[in-house]
């Protein structure tokens, strides 16, 4: 039963992820700790455990997507490596940090993340694009066939900003992407397609730097990681598809009413 849990979960966080740059994480680390620990029907869960399956985890749902977003020339690989960089070392200070919380404190940490990105992703239509990142940073050029899109940054503060995900994504495994995309977006003017197959490269690269950090600190439920890793890789590419091929409004809408539910939720698991 929890291997199937656990590959229905594995693959709709892949398919998620990838169609909409989260890295899967944040719809993986919820499912299976409400799965596993409140329901008791995945054995042996812990905060650290799920954290660990997650980052492994993304690493394959990073590659399949990072793989498909290449065919349709939509992966800005030197902003994916800067982002990286940036993220580097707040993904190991994260991963640290993470070894010290409780069940309650996680869920609410947690469940406070959620109702910030979900009330991001609210208002993120309603928000006008800042141009001042643009017009003080390096900027390139992107065509789509119909429309070109002038984006760019300065790279000290994409360091800075890469170093807070970093530290989220080590801290709760959730990849980073929820929070990098809505910032492409918005501040440096990334058209959404290439936001989400760059947001999928970093999340690929970030992960294996992650997966070390917690592979050593022992964080990692190797067992668990059959069913899910496969999963999600099929997902990855089904959700890759997705993106080139539908409108994605109506799931990034029940995304962010799904994450909005899930932090509340999480919240008052922590508190109560």
């Amino acid at each position: 039963m929890e291997w199937l849990i656990l590959a229905v979960s594995g693959l709709f966080s892949g398919i998620v992820g990838a169609l909409v740059g989260l890295g899967g994480g944040v719809i993986l680390v919820p499912a299976t700790l409400f799965f596993g620990a409140t329901l008791g029907l995945i054995p042996n869960i812990t905060p650290q455990s799920v954290v660990g399956l997650s980052v492994i985890m993304m690493i394959f749902t990073g590659l399949s997507s990072t793989l498909s977003y290449m065919k349709t020339k939509t992966v800005d690989f030197r902003s994916g490596f800067i982002f990286f960089i940036g993220s580097i070392p707040g993904t190991i200070l994260g991963a640290f940090v993470n070894k010290g919380l409780d069940l309650p404190s996680f869920n609410l940490y947690f469940g406070i993340l959620l109702v910030i990105l979900s009330t991001l992703l609210l208002v993120r239509d309603r928000l006008k694009p800042v141009r001042w990142f643009v017009e003080n940073g390096k900027k390139k050029t992107f065509y789509d066939g119909n429309k070109s899109y002038v984006y760019g940054y300065p790279i000290w503060f994409a360091l800075l900003l890469t170093f807070g995900v970093g530290f989220a994504s080590g801290l709760f495994g959730i990849g980073g992407g929820s929070i990098i995309v809505p910032a492409m977006i918005l501040l440096f003017l990334f058209p959404p397609h290439v936001a989400v197959g760059t947001s999928m490269f970093m999340v690929f690269l970030s992960a294996m730097v992650n997966s070390v950090t917690h592979i050593s600190l022992g964080n990692v439920p190797w067992l668990y990681t059959i069913p899910v890793i496969p999963a999600a890789y099929i997902g990855a590419k089904i959700g890759a598809k997705l993106n080139k091929k539908l409108n994605s409004d109506t799931l990034v809408l029940a995304l962010r009413i799904v994450l909005l539910l899930l932090g509340i939720r999480s919240i008052l698991d922590g508190l109560l």
